[in-house]
């Protein structure tokens, strides 16, 4: 299967010109799955210390609209997270799509930072303490949205459940690259997975410095990066081997039991 992971710039402006781009480049290299940033189409909420429920909810109908438009990115599967609202309670839901306009809510992010520039706790509640898994294609797929892929616990039952892929949709500023980067690379050696992820690049609406780009694929079995982003490179192709990650689990650390 092939995956593209991807750099997007923060809201509006720009978006237009880079998800065209995105296409053409899905299209030419005939890609299965392509991962996009973290709540992609709309200018970064948390970066306020105050959380604005109308904000929210035009969110919600911006995410609505461009998933709408998922056929575009040109690749039977597109997977990232959407703002929502359920039973008054709002949320940041993993989701994949898939061609002829299914979307599949897999998993709602947990672990929710609350600091200047990323006020998520604030802003929306963590999802329930479970971490799905959903097959598309051939290939296992589960989610470890931003801040999870610190959270080493739950790829371990990823491990047991047979992940293929981690899908790490992020939104992550510059000075941190090499440290998220990094935990890219624990994630898809704890979990005996790949590990993709996308990010935002570009100026910050909120002020807060350039975001980090620096998009990625990861193998499962040492780590190894296999392909990032880039300013000029911002979309990435691999064809990855869902019986590598099969293998991987069988080798150290992923059979130790606990």
């Amino acid at each position: 299967m092939k995956v593209t992971v991807c750099c997007l710039p923060e809201g509006p402006a720009g978006l237009e010109e880079a998800w065209a781009a995105l296409g053409e480049h899905v299209r030419a290299h005939r890609s299965d799955l392509v991962v996009l940033p973290e709540m992609p189409f709309s200018p970064w909420l948390a970066a306020s210390a105050t959380a604005d429920p109308a904000a929210w909810d035009e969110a919600v109908r911006s995410h609505d609209r461009w998933i709408a438009r998922f056929d575009e990115a040109g690749a039977p599967a597109v997977a990232t997270t959407r703002p929502i609202v359920d039973g008054g309670r709002r949320f940041n839901q993993g989701i994949v799509w898939e061609r002829g306009g299914r979307v599949r809510d897999v998993h709602r992010k947990r672990f929710l930072p609350d600091e200047t520039g990323f006020h998520e706790a604030t802003w929306y509640e963590p999802g329930p303490d479970s971490f799905e898994t959903v097959e598309v294609g051939g290939l296992r797929l589960a989610f470890a949205i931003c801040t999870e892929v610190w959270f080493h616990g739950a790829f371990r039952g990823y491990a047991r459940d047979g992940v293929h892929a981690l899908l790490c949709p992020r939104a992550t500023l510059a000075p941190s690259a090499d440290k998220w980067l990094a935990g890219g690379r624990a994630a898809a050696v704890v979990s005996g997975a790949y590990c993709l992820s996308s990010n935002f690049t570009g100026p910050t609406a909120g002020d807060l410095g350039p975001w980090g780009g620096l998009g990625w694929i990861v193998e499962p079995e040492e780590g190894d990066v296999l392909a990032t982003t880039s300013e000029d490179a911002p979309f990435r192709t691999i064809e990855i081997d869902p019986a590598v990650a099969d293998a991987a689990k069988r080798t150290y650390p992923r059979y130790v039991r606990e």
